[in-house]
């Protein structure tokens, strides 16, 4: 399994260190392209789970809540309920773009936002059962029920026909990062789930795999076109996996290999639906081979330690942050924030590469998908 991971890896650009400085150079300048030029896309709508949720959980009653210090910890308004210190991938995205981050829809649902939406929910996932022990929060089936709404009822009222707001969702873009609470939250906890006893691994990659493809049909139906689908990065890396002692290596290769079936056959439903649905596009987001090899060598990414928080968590470094515990020094060069999150500057890298790099995001990087 590592072997194979390792071949994966070798896709990510060999001169990193270059695109860490681009970077930079990139955010700047989509800050100035806010302000001072017209946005590349009209929208940016974000769909997932903690990974890329803005605030959606702090008004749900469930225990996955990121509304308190140290998150938010470097994030310019603070705690927002952002489940990493500053900002997700989802607000690169934004900024790569021109636009402003895209706020939670649970807050601001009555708002006339056209610049897009964040609907994401941590803990949750594709399946409508995942995450429910631990509250509620917005599955995947959830969240496209609610976008289907603003999109019939909200957004008509913001546009002067029904061929501007065709226009409109035509050209925004629709960002997905789903699926790892499906594993970690579901399929690897059978005192809660049955899903283990009831699917093989392959099979219940099989399941999610054509969940997903139901809710992204539904989306197109909708009016969407331009689709960012990550895959599940690698989650026998994240802390409370790999802190666990029944594994060798840096990473447990167990989940790793379970999640490599959804992958799989990630890549192909995303190019049959292109193939299928006329007028679309959707792009796989490449950072489960960009998360492991990050993890095995940080020192090309800039970071030093790729397998503890930087804040002090619960569990010895394997759950989320203790409240106002003060967090470690050196942020930026750490891949992980908790146990289960990474930093900001990991962020920062999976958007920039997306944005730049067909080798990261393929067919098309964000940037040339705009221009489709």
């Amino acid at each position: 399994m590592v072997g194979n991971m390792r071949n994966r890896s070798r896709m990510v650009p060999k001169f990193v260190a270059f695109f860490l400085v681009a970077i930079q150079l990139q955010m700047q300048a989509a800050v100035c392209s806010s302000s001072l030029h017209q946005p590349l896309t009209p929208a940016l709508y974000a769909f997932g789970d903690s990974l890329l949720d803005s605030g959606n959980n702090n008004v749900l009653p469930t225990l996955a809540k990121g509304n308190y210090l140290p998150y938010g910890d470097d994030f310019p308004k603070g705690v927002t309920g952002r489940f990493t210190n500053g900002r997700t991938a989802a607000d690169f995205l934004a900024e790569f773009l021109g636009l402003p981050y895209p706020p939670p829809f649970l807050s601001f649902r009555t708002s006339g936002v056209i610049t897009g939406l964040n609907f994401a929910s941590g803990a949750c996932g594709i399946l409508p059962e995942t995450g429910t022990a631990m509250g509620k929060c917005l599955n995947l089936d959830d969240q496209v029920r609610l976008f289907e709404s603003a999109a019939l009822h909200d957004l008509p009222r913001l546009f002067k026909s029904s061929d501007e707001l065709s226009s409109y969702l035509a050209k925004s873009i629709f960002a997905f990062a789903i699926g790892s609470n499906d594993y970690l939250g579901n399929y690897l906890n059978p005192v809660l789930y049955s899903t283990s006893k009831t699917y093989g691994p392959q099979p219940f990659a099989k399941l999610l795999v054509a969940s997903l493809s139901r809710q992204l049909e539904r989306l197109y139906n909708a009016g969407a076109r331009k689709f960012v689908v990550f895959e599940i990065g690698p989650i026998g890396c994240i802390p409370t996996i790999a802190k666990q002692p029944n594994h060798d290596g840096v990473c447990d290769g167990g989940p790793n290999l379970l999640v490599s079936y959804f992958n799989q056959m990630l890549q192909p439903m995303l190019q049959n639906m292109t193939s299928s649905l006329a007028g679309s596009m959707f792009v796989l987001g490449r950072a489960n081979g960009l998360g492991y090899d990050a993890v095995i060598n940080p020192s090309r990414y800039g970071l030093t330690d790729s397998r503890n928080p930087c804040c002090t968590t619960w569990g010895n470094g394997t759950l989320t942050c203790i409240p106002l515990f003060t967090p470690c020094l050196d942020v930026d060069k750490r891949f992980f924030w908790d146990g289960y999150h990474p930093t900001e500057v990991v962020n920062s890298i999976l958007a920039s590469l997306c944005f730049n790099d067909t080798k990261v995001c393929s067919p098309v990087n964000i940037q040339d998908l705009v221009q489709i």
